[in-house]
C-alpha cells in the first residue's frame, strides 16, 4: 500500500510539473500569460469553455471565421504578422484540443476597463431581453459555450459584433435575428454593460 501510494505522489508530482508544450505557450504571445489578454483588441481566452475554444479554432482553421491579422505583443516582435487562421493551420485536431482543455481550465480575468454606467444599465436590459438565452449570468457563464462576454476587451467584442452585424462572421439564425433587431445605441449600451463586470 505505501508503495502504491508513493508510485502515485511521484506520478502526480510529474503531472504537476509537467512541462506545457511550446504550441500552448505560444498563445501568450499574442492572448497573454494563461490566455489573460493585456491588448484590448485580443480577447482573454482563459476560462471560456472547452467546446467553444475548440470550435472557434477549427472554424478559423476551416475559414469559417475571419482572422484579423495582428502583430505579436510578446516575446519576439520582430515577427511578421500572423492571424489566427495561419495559427491554426499548424496544429494538428488532438493540439487544438489540448489547447483548448488548458486554456478552459484558467481562470478568466475580467479586464479593467472604462465604462459609462448609465448605458451600462441600458445594456443590462438589452442582454435580459435580447441576449441572456444563451449567454447566461450576463454573460459571464462559460457553461453555455458561447464565449464569455461580460469583462471581456470592449473593442474587441466591438469588432466582433461589427463582423457579425455585416455578415462577416457566420451565427446562428436565433442570433442573426436577435443581432438585426439591435440599434447602434443598443449596441452601445451592451458593450458598456460587459465591460461594466469588473
Amino acid at each position: 500500500m505505501k508503495i502504491s501510494l508513493g508510485i502515485l505522489l511521484i506520478l502526480s508530482l510529474n503531472f504537476i510539473t509537467a512541462e506545457v508544450p511550446d504550441f500552448i505557450k505560444s498563445c501568450a504571445d499574442c492572448h497573454g500569460e494563461n490566455g489573460v489578454s493585456q491588448h484590448s483588441d485580443i480577447p482573454t481566452i482563459a476560462g471560456a469553455s472547452e467546446i467553444f475554444i475548440f470550435d472557434t479554432m477549427v472554424a478559423y482553421k476551416a475559414g469559417e471565421r475571419v482572422a484579423i491579422e495582428s502583430k505579436y505583443r510578446h516575446g519576439d516582435l520582430t515577427r511578421p504578422e500572423t492571424d489566427m487562421k495561419k495559427i491554426a493551420n499548424e496544429l494538428e485536431e488532438d493540439q487544438i484540443q489540448a489547447i483548448a482543455e488548458y486554456f478552459s481550465a484558467k481562470p478568466f480575468v475580467a479586464a479593467k476597463q472604462e465604462f459609462n454606467t448609465e448605458l451600462a444599465s441600458k445594456g443590462e436590459k438589452v442582454h435580459q431581453s435580447r441576449c441572456r438565452k444563451c449567454h447566461e449570468d450576463g454573460g459571464s457563464s462559460p457553461d453555455d459555450d458561447s464565449g464569455i462576454l461580460a469583462g471581456q476587451w470592449t473593442p474587441y467584442l466591438k469588432e466582433s459584433m461589427k463582423l457579425y452585424r455585416n455578415g462577416e462572421r457566420a451565427m446562428e439564425d436565433k442570433m442573426k435575428k436577435n443581432i438585426d433587431k439591435l440599434s447602434d445605441q443598443q449596441v452601445e449600451a451592451l458593450l458598456n454593460y460587459y465591460a461594466s463586470q469588473q
